[in-house]
């Protein structure tokens, strides 16, 4: 049996965060962890892009444009949606997460999820800096530890391809 682990290895990487601007207080973190959690890990600035759209409901198309653009080996989704009083939470976090998930399928790239679904402002906060770490950066590791992975032990179609012709 072989088994395998990623590490979060960012040389020669160009990664884009896509980031929501509706809850800045809380997106604005989330982002510049996802930033610095990929310049420790060897991704040069420059190979960084960031773009920022209006909300969670808009990440799925961004991500799905960026990745169309062949630019980047991977993506990460920042993003805060806090319940309220109405279903609104309900529809943009798991929409935004279908969509996310359908942009990692069809692309066949790495997209991760730093995007935040909490009950209050305050269980946001911990998640963005606070008690409960960064998940923007948490998600930018898991998106290197996985482009690590597929590397070393899974190959891609274009690989399977070149060995059998």
């Amino acid at each position: 049996m072989a088994e395998f682990h990623g590490e979060p290895r960012g040389a020669g990487r160009r990664i884009v965060v896509v980031a929501s601007r509706f809850n800045e207080s809380i997106t604005m973190p989330l982002a510049e962890g996802a930033v610095s959690a990929l310049v420790r890990s060897g991704v040069q600035f420059d190979d960084i892009d960031v773009l920022w759209v209006p909300g969670a409901w808009e990440l799925p198309v961004a991500v799905r444009r960026a990745l169309g653009s062949a630019r980047y080996d991977a993506a990460v989704a920042v993003g805060a949606v806090i319940r309220g009083d109405t279903p609104h939470f309900d529809i943009v976090a798991g929409e935004s997460a279908r969509g996310l998930m359908e942009a990692s399928r069809d692309f066949d790239v790495p997209v991760t999820l730093g995007l935040l679904t909490t009950d209050t402002i305050e269980q946001a906060e911990a998640r963005a800096g606070g008690a409960h770490g960064n998940k923007g950066e948490d998600a930018a590791l898991a998106a290197l530890e996985l482009l690590d992975l597929f590397d070393r032990a899974v190959p891609s179609d274009d690989d399977i391809d070149e060995v059998l012709n």
